[in-house]
């Protein structure tokens, strides 16, 4: 990023996170429309631009530091993790974004992303899902369907697909959300949302593909199918989709059921109710288990809920020590009785 800081008066646009050099990924890949749209976010958060950070792994969606006039660290295979980690213990007050791909996050990162999600550190992490490794020309990915033929699988993958909310649910994430990369409006609203969250923010972002896996969403997001296959969730508010809004979801025992709305008896009181701040997995848990073509694919914010931030805590222990046993030197610790000298 330019040393050039801004006045603190004068406002964001999206142009002043537009970088000079030219954005290398294929002619209508998805990744174009999250970039845009976080560039139209940045601006909107109240943030110094030299108080952003994105940090990324490997991968297509990786390359997104090179397209932001932030700073940022583009890192190795699967640990951006540990770097915006320690990013956010070293400097706080800063705003840290870590782009990952379902390949980045979720195989050889898949441990990384566990544990940041966990602690619970004040960050926000995009995980673009194309259910492809796209960087490495088309092998099959930890989302990837059963049966999907790549290069890797020929005859095609006898993977069980990981689902990346019910990994950052098991992981305890106290934010997660999904949106999809057809959907601007959508995308700037949760970014918004997961960057007033106070804590570690998970957000999937359905891509598309063009060369390895293209039209992967086409039957969820599509033209044709999308107002009767996305479900959004809006808080305190029934769960109703179709282009009518005349269908929606209600419990049947302990599993999610799709009914029409003044059908068979069926009434609007009947449907479940949205309420991403319940602390109990299992209602979380339910959304993701709604999954196309059975039943309409929600997004929106799934969970929220506040715990105490990661670095909030490493600085509560480093306040109680230094009350107890003074600032300290490392100066001296280093030099100190617990070192000898090898001959």
């Amino acid at each position: 990023m330019s040393t050039e800081t801004l006045e603190s008066s004068q406002p964001l646009t999206k142009k002043d996170f537009v970088p000079p050099n030219e954005v290398r990924w294929c002619p209508g890949c998805g990744d174009y429309a999250i970039l845009n749209a976080i560039q139209k976010t940045f601006p909107e958060l109240g943030v110094a631009r030299e108080d952003f950070v994105v940090v990324s792994g490997i991968g297509c969606s990786s390359r997104f530091p090179y397209y932001m006039q932030t700073y940022g660290f583009h890192t190795v295979h699967g640990r951006a993790p540990t770097v915006a980690t320690g990013v956010k213990v070293a400097r706080p007050e800063l705003s840290v974004w870590m782009i990952t791909g379902d390949g980045d996050g979720l195989s050889i990162g898949g441990n990384h992303l566990l544990h940041v999600l966990r602690r619970n550190p004040d960050i926000n992490i995009l995980l673009f899902n194309n259910r492809v490794y796209g960087l490495t020309k088309g092998q099959y990915s930890p989302t990837s369907n059963v049966g999907m033929k790549t290069k890797s699988t020929p005859m095609g993958s006898i993977d069980h697909p990981v689902n990346p909310i019910q990994f950052a649910i098991g992981a305890e994430a106290s934010f997660i959300a999904r949106t999809v990369d057809t959907d601007p409006k959508h995308m700037v609203e949760t970014f918004k949302a997961a960057h007033a969250h106070k804590g570690v923010s998970f957000v999937e972002i359905f891509q598309n593909c063009v060369i390895y896996n293209k039209d992967v969403w086409e039957g969820i997001y599509g033209r044709e199918a999308r107002a009767e296959q996305i479900l959004y969730l809006e808080e305190g508010k029934p769960l109703v989709f179709g282009k009518e809004k005349d269908k929606g979801v209600r419990l049947n025992g302990l599993a999610p059921e799709l009914v029409t709305i003044g059908e068979g008896g069926a009434s609007e009181d009947e449907l479940l109710k949205h309420d991403p701040r319940n602390d109990n997995p299992l209602y979380a848990t339910l959304l993701s288990q709604l999954v196309h073509p059975q039943f309409p694919t929600p997004v929106g914010v799934f969970r929220s809920l506040d715990r105490p931030t990661y670095e909030d805590s490493v600085q509560s222990q480093i306040d109680t020590a230094r009350e107890s046993k003074g600032k300290g030197d490392l100066q001296a610790s280093l030099a100190g009785g617990g070192s000898w000298v090898v001959e």
